[in-house]
């Protein structure tokens, strides 16, 4: 309840909360209280980060935000529920409520470059996600871009793809962060050997739930122009900004 009487004095609500299997949204979970409370606040404008699983598979079809939402885990479809809760709650107060379908967020100390040069080991989301052909993604720089744009050009009740230009498969763009990093610290990997080129032919061939998530509102309506339009341009500059690789372990 407290933290809920301190929302009243914001005029901008970013909700970056996950929601929980089992529970859904924890804020939502209260909502009555949060739009009762917020009801006579300053709150002018909503934002909720979503993420583009929304949009289950599509067999490597294009999908923009009119395409019909269709997630095939439990979580996927918590997502999509927490979307029409937040956009609802921005309807019923009557201001601005923005969803962001942010692809996979990568940035300075969570890339492909700094997995290579660390040698850690993939996490189940990445062993699952490296087969496939198509992977939507987004640089932080770009998010924080597009949040900054929606903030000055607020919308009625919107929702984003929050995604680059080029959805490259991952083994692509892991290899490109091979090279990246070789030029920098020749031989610095010498005697290591790139993770994602250890899947098995097994594992490319079953590479399913396929989708290319366009950008095209987020450009037109908010006007922004990505930084990184592609994977090749965020690892340069990742890579641009460290003097010294990690302490790796042997």
């Amino acid at each position: 309840l407290m933290i809920l009487t301190t929302l009243k004095n914001y005029t901008h609500l970013l909700v970056s909360i996950p929601p929980l299997e089992g529970t859904g949204d924890p804020m939502l979970k209260h909502g009555e209280l949060l739009r009762s409370t917020l009801m006579n606040g300053h709150l002018q404008w909503l934002g909720y980060l979503s993420s583009t699983g929304v949009y289950g598979h599509s067999g490597g079809a294009w999908v923009d935000e009119d395409y019909p939402a269709n997630p095939t885990t439990e979580l996927g479809r918590l997502r999509l529920s927490a979307e029409k809760g937040w956009l609802n709650l921005g309807r019923d107060l009557g201001i601005s409520a923005q969803v962001f379908r942010l692809g996979g967020i990568y940035g300075p100390g969570r890339s492909s470059v700094d997995t290579i040069i660390k040698q850690l080991p993939l996490s189940e989301g990445q062993k699952m996600r490296r087969a496939r052909q198509y992977t939507s993604r987004i640089h932080v720089d770009d998010i924080c871009q597009v949040l900054s744009a929606s903030i000055d050009k607020p919308s009625a009740w919107n929702v984003y793809n929050v995604v680059d230009d080029d959805p490259a498969p991952r083994e692509e763009v892991f290899a490109y962060a091979w090279d990246l990093v070789e030029k920098k610290w020749p031989g610095l990997l010498k005697h290591r050997k790139p993770r994602e080129n250890t899947e098995s032919s097994n594992e490319k061939g079953s590479s399913r739930g396929e989708k290319r998530v366009s950008n095209v509102r987020m450009k037109k309506e908010l006007g922004v122009r990505l930084w990184h339009p592609s994977y090749k341009s965020g690892l340069q500059s990742i890579i641009n900004q460290m003097d010294q690789p990690y302490q790796c372990s042997p």
